[in-house]
């Protein structure tokens, strides 16, 4: 099947029109053939992965998830598009009623989402993610949010009746200037901690389940010596933090790993990467002496659900 010519993005005729603009965002819509996929690798302990949308207007500097883009182009323009799959909910009840004639006494594991984000700004509007939520509580699955957006609490009222939630909050770094060099187009550090308070301050245990919530500080930015131990203290909201290095850079497309655009970035950042490996372990022991009743786990031992 040919590939889909994406308009701004491709030679000749483009099969794939922009459908809308969102802020700086060209925002395409295409129907998905399958809305779960096969997890693998680093989060092999799900059963699938589930991704609302395709590309992240957070564009974050470091994200692998831009080597995934349909072309080379919209690789180097990541953040500046993103594509809906329209009928996704449709897609997604059909096939979790596959996997239940075939596993009538399991509940899935889902990953939600490996490669966007599914509550970026797209979703205020289309509330594709929302109407994902809707299929899901039908069917029971042990769920896993990954989202670095407080439009997450405008879904409170679903949330609170999954039985088998956890919510990642992607909080990289403790300060803000480190975040806006490194992600600009993502949240304020505080708004991720206040969408985190929210959830947890307005569900009433006695009427919905409380969900269990990560910090993934992944990958562990530098956090500027005056703001880590008010970070640090902050981050006793969660049960669990993660943290984990930079992926390693790769300059095929296909391939996840950092990007060039980070690799810039992280020059300012010398007096932390020249002595990365030494920054990192201070870092960790210090999460662990300050926080001694949350779960500290690096890298893929702290995607799991338990």
């Amino acid at each position: 099947m040919a590939k889909a010519r994406y308009e701004g993005y491709s030679e000749g005729t483009p099969t794939k029109l922009v459908k809308e603009t969102f802020g700086d965002t060209k925002v395409y819509a295409q129907n998905a053939k399958s809305i779960l996929n096969p997890a693998t690798g680093f989060i092999a302990a799900y059963d699938f992965t589930l991704n609302p949308y395709r590309g992240c207007q957070y564009g974050c500097s470091y994200c692998y998830a831009a080597a995934f883009s349909p072309n080379s182009q919209m690789r180097q323009d990541w953040g500046k598009w993103v594509i809906i799959k329209e009928n996704a909910a449709q897609i997604l009840e059909k096939e979790l009623e596959t996997w239940y004639k075939k596993n009538p006494h399991k509940f899935p594991k889902i990953y939600m989402s490996s490669v966007t984000d599914p509550y970026q700004p797209i979703e205020s509007k289309h509330q594709l993610t929302r109407s994902l939520l809707e299929v899901m509580l039908e069917y029971r699955p042990t769920l896993v949010i990954q989202t670095r957006s407080p439009i997450i609490t405008r879904d409170i009222d679903i949330l609170q009746r999954f039985q088998r939630l956890r919510i990642n909050m992607s909080i990289p770094t403790g300060s803000e200037s480190v975040r806006r060099d490194f992600e600009a187009r993502s949240p304020s550090i505080k708004a991720r901690l206040n969408a985190i308070t929210k959830i947890k301050q307005t569900i009433d245990p006695l009427k919905g389940f409380i969900p269990k919530v990560s910090i993934t500080i992944t990958p562990l930015l530098p956090t500027l010596p005056e703001d880590e131990a008010a970070f640090i203290e902050k981050l006793a909201i969660a049960d669990r933090i993660v943290i984990q290095e930079f992926h390693a850079s790769h300059n095929r497309s296909l391939v996840a790993g950092t990007r060039e655009e980070a690799q810039g970035i992280k020059q300012k950042y010398a007096w932390w990467y020249d002595l990365e490996q030494v920054n990192y372990m201070k870092f960790k022991e210090n999460l662990i002496s300050r926080l001694p009743s949350v779960e500290i786990k690096e890298g893929k031992d702290g995607f799991g659900y338990e």
